[in-house]
C-alpha cells in the first residue's frame, strides 16, 4: 500500500479499573482537508482492551465511502499486532474459540474489509499530541456520569 492515505484514524481507549468504567477516544483525519472530528463514549463496566478495539471499529464505521485509504494510529498492541501480525485472521478461522472480545473482532473484520487499512503503533503517553488528546477523550468518556452498557461484556465475562 503507498502513503497517500485519504484518512488518518486516531484511537485510544482507557478502563478505569479493568474492568471498571471504560471510555474510548478518536480523532478522524482527512488528509489535506485540515478536517477533523473528534468522537469518544463510555462505558459503566468495561476492559481497555474493549475500549481500544472498540474506537478502531467506530472511526472505520463513521466513514461513508468503502474503499477508503486510512492509516490507524494506535498505542495498543493488543489491537495493532493482532492485525498486523495476522492473529485476528486465525481466530476468525477457529470461531474465535477461547478468545475474549468476539464480539468486537467480528464487527471489526466487518468493516475492515470494506476499506484498505493500515495500522501504525505509537507508544502511549510519550507526548504524541493526537495520542494524548485521544487519551483525554477517552478518559473523559469513561468518568461521565450517564455510561452505556457494553452488553456483550456484561453478559459475557463476568
Amino acid at each position: 500500500m503507498n502513503n497517500s492515505y485519504q484518512v488518518i484514524l486516531y484511537t485510544d481507549g482507557a478502563a478505569q479499573g479493568n474492568p471498571g468504567p471504560g471510555g474510548y477516544g478518536l480523532i478522524l483525519e482527512w488528509v489535506g482537508h485540515n478536517i477533523y472530528k473528534e468522537l469518544s463514549e463510555g462505558y459503566r463496566h468495561t476492559t481497555n482492551n474493549r475500549m481500544e478495539l472498540l474506537a478502531v471499529i467506530v472511526g472505520l464505521e463513521k466513514l461513508k465511502n468503502k474503499g477508503t485509504q486510512v492509516l490507524v494510529v494506535s498505542d495498543s498492541k493488543y489491537v495493532v499486532d493482532s492485525v498486523t501480525k495476522g492473529w485476528v485472521f486465525n481466530w476468525e478461522k477457529k470461531n474465535f474459540a477461547g478468545k475474549k472480545n468476539e464480539d468486537l473482532w467480528m464487527r471489526f473484520l466487518r468493516i475492515y474489509r470494506q476499506h484498505h487499512v493500515s495500522f501504525k503503533w505509537v507508544k502511549g503517553h510519550n507526548n504524541h499530541p493526537m495520542n494524548e488528546r485521544c487519551d483525554q477523550l477517552a478518559v473523559s468518556a469513561a468518568k461521565k456520569s450517564k455510561l452505556l452498557i457494553d452488553e456483550f461484556y456484561e453478559q459475557n465475562d463476568n
